[in-house]
Order: structure tokens, then C-alpha cells, then sequence
């Protein structure tokens, strides 16, 4: 598959020219091998969610559906994530880059890292928490790029610091907009996600100042703003500011390639800046999502569903007997967390099930609007502003 020409200069990880173009990571199984390929085929960073992967594959589904074992479970989603990696590298056929998104707040993160590794992926994309220890776990596998994803200077600046006593850098960094982005937010509560210090007029600059204080130069760490980037034209502005990338999540979800189901897609697609509701998830992290018939019936529930849980105390409790959360409102019966099974919903949202599934959506409108187009033609927008056709 040709690369796409464009004007910009390349993406360069780990000596590997790149379109400037990262496929951010949505689970579950909104990014699975089919949208990581086609996007690493082109020539960009295309990644894979590593959470839960084992209900995209039917066998693992099946022999873990009533299962109350924890291993048993997080062994079935090892398998899964690697044979997604393997599934992925072929449609990559060696182009691009198949990377693997790890969220640091999910209970299984190392071992999802170290997996990853095994698995041949070429990059480990690390968010929802900062990923201190993300060298460490990935010692044995000195090639892997490593790509944090941050939101502000001062996450770069601890992150950075941290690694270098490690005598490790990041390969690139994600610096997410809060404001603007899907699923969990890099923020400390729901109000905040609107700071004026996200915004990436503000946030690339002295990210770059941040670099040049600690004596690195700004080719060394390539900067990634992510989250309200639907045009050619933002594209552009991304670069002049200083950026060396752009990641787009939403956009890539509703893809011809994207792995949900259609009716995930049109979910997205149909949804409107008035459609979407920010909210606290069980992970205790602000979130952005549709206002399904789930969610707002589940946010006329909250308040009383959170005194409930702080009353209740007692031992903890997983509905899935899983544990899939470092923390988990619902399982820890902490107060101020959603209280709500997030595998659960999600689950149901791959699905395209309107009446129970959580669906992570970006804030701002779609390139294509509520036309699907494929991989390519979303790339050659954003890259060269060549609009294809209405179907």
C-alpha cells in the first residue's frame, strides 16, 4: 500500500520516518488489529487497546463469559492481545508502526506492557496515570518506543525527570487536551478539564521549554497534541506551534477499519458537542461520553448511588470478579468514584447497544460528519486537504 504524500515533515521514532499521523487507542476493542493495521499500513502509529481484547475474539468470550477467575480471565486477554498484535503486523505488512495503548490505571498494566514486548509491537503508548515505571517493565526490550500520554508541562517535567534517572527518554510524548479528548481525561475532577494550561497553544511551547531546561533538544522527544483535531487546517497550526504529530481517536473510530460495530459508529457520528456529557467514572478519573439512555439514567442515579456507597462501607466487591481496576468506585465503594461497571458498559458499546453501553466520544464535530469514510481518505484529508467525494 503507497504511503501518502504530503507536505509536512515526517514522524520520527526510533529512526522509522513516519506519516505524522498517531490512531490513538479506544477500548474496548474500538481499536483492535483491523484499525491499528490499516493505519500502520499507511505509514502512521497505529494502536491497538490492550483492555479486555479477550470479547473480540469468540473462543476467549466464550470460556471466560461466566468465569469468577481472575487468572483465568487475564490470561485470556494475554492471548488475545497477542494474537491482535500478530493479526495487526500483517496487515502492516512492515509499514508504519503497531503500537500498544496501556492504560497505567487498569490492574493488569504490567503485564499487558511485558506481553506487548513478547508480541512483537513496536511501540507502548502509556496513559491514565503517570507511567513512572514504564522503562522498567520494558528493560528487556531496549527497541520499543515508549510514548507516554500526559496533558500538561508539569506531568512532562516529572515524567522526564523520573526516566532520565533511569537513563531512559521517551520515544514521543501525547500531550491530550482534556478539554477536547474522549474516554478518561488527564485532568483532577470534571471542572478542570476546561484549564486554560491544556490548551495547546499554551501547553506545546512550554513543553518545548521544559525540554530545552533539562538539555534536551526538541528533535529528541517529538510532541503529539491530541483531542479537537478534525481539519487539514488544525493539522497545520498543530506544527507551526511546534508540534511534530497529531493523535486522533474519534475519527478513527468511526472508520470503514474501526472494530466496534456500525452502530457504535453511528452512535459517534450522530452525536452533537449538546449530545455529550462529562462525568466521573469508576476509575475515580473525569470522562467524556454520548448521553445515552444508559449514562443519563445512570447520572439521575449517581448522587444517591455514591451516599449509598459510602454508608455501606464493608468489603470490597467486584461484580465481575475481575478486579480489571487498580481502584474501582463500584468494587472499593469510594464515594466520590462513578459507581458503575466500566467493562461492563463498554462492552455493550463495541456492541453498538444504545440501551446499555458507555460510549467514549471526542468533543467537537467529525471531518466526515456522519459520512463513514475509510483510513486513507481520513489521512489524505488531514494531510493534504483533499476531500473525497460525498457518497
Amino acid at each position: 500500500m503507497s504511503m501518502i504524500e504530503h507536505a509536512f515533515k515526517p514522524l520520527v521514532l526510533r529512526g522509522k520516518q513516519l506519516l505524522p499521523i498517531v490512531q490513538g487507542g479506544m477500548g474496548v476493542g474500538i481499536s483492535a488489529h483491523r484499525l491499528a493495521g490499516a493505519v500502520a499500513a499507511l505509514g502512521g502509529v497505529g494502536t491497538i487497546a490492550s483492555v479486555d481484547l479477550r470479547r473480540m475474539h469468540p473462543d476467549l468470550d466464550a470460556a471466560t463469559a461466566r468465569c469468577r477467575d481472575k487468572a483465568t480471565i487475564e490470561a485470556a486477554n494475554l492471548t488475545a492481545l497477542d494474537r491482535e498484535i500478530a493479526a495487526a503486523r500483517e496487515i502492516a505488512k512492515g509499514m508504519g508502526v503497531v503500537a500498544v495503548n496501556v492504560m497505567r490505571a487498569v490492574s493488569q498494566y504490567a503485564d499487558c506492557v511485558r506481553q506487548a514486548c513478547r508480541s512483537g509491537a513496536d511501540a507502548i503508548v502509556m496513559g491514565a496515570g503517570l507511567p513512572l515505571d514504564l522503562p522498567d517493565l520494558t528493560a528487556d526490550h531496549p527497541d520499543i518506543a515508549l510514548i507516554p500520554i500526559l496533558s500538561d508541562a508539569r506531568g512532562v517535567s516529572v515524567v522526564l525527570k523520573r526516566w532520565m534517572k533511569k537513563n531512559r527518554l521517551p520515544d514521543a510524548i501525547v500531550l491530550e487536551h482534556p478539554g477536547w479528548a474522549g474516554g478518561h481525561l488527564g485532568a483532577a475532577n470534571v471542572a478542570g478539564t476546561q484549564d486554560a494550561r491544556f490548551d495547546f497553544e499554551k501547553v506545546v511551547p512550554e513543553c518545548l521549554e521544559t525540554l530545552h531546561g533539562l538539555g534536551l533538544a526538541s528533535e529528541q522527544i517529538p510532541l503529539i497534541p491530541a483531542g479537537g483535531i478534525d481539519s487539514h487546517d488544525k493539522v497545520r497550526r498543530i506544527m507551526e506551534i511546534g508540534g511534530s504529530a497529531v493523535q486522533l481517536g474519534t475519527a478513527f473510530a468511526v472508520t470503514h477499519e474501526g472494530d466496534a460495530a456500525d452502530g457504535f459508529k453511528r452512535v459517534l457520528m450522530g452525536a452533537e458537542d449538546k449530545d455529550i456529557v462529562e462525568f466521573t467514572s469508576c476509575a475515580g478519573l473525569p470522562a467524556r461520553a454520548v448521553a445515552t439512555p444508559w449514562l443519563m439514567n445512570y447520572l439521575k442515579r449517581e448522587e444517591k448511588l455514591q451516599n449509598a456507597a459510602t454508608r455501606e462501607g464493608g468489603e470490597r466487591s467486584c461484580t465481575l470478579n475481575w478486579d480489571c481496576l487498580l481502584q474501582c468506585g463500584l468494587r472499593d465503594k469510594l464515594s466520590k468514584f462513578g459507581q458503575f461497571c466500566i467493562d461492563n458498559q463498554l462492552a455493550h458499546a463495541v456492541k453498538g447497544d444504545l440501551a446499555k453501553g458507555l460510549f467514549f466520544r471526542g468533543k467537537g464535530s467529525l471531518p466526515f460528519g456522519t459520512e463513514m469514510r475509510s483510513v486513507r481518505e481520513l489521512i489524505e484529508y488531514l494531510l493534504t486537504n483533499q476531500r473525497p467525494a460525498l457518497a
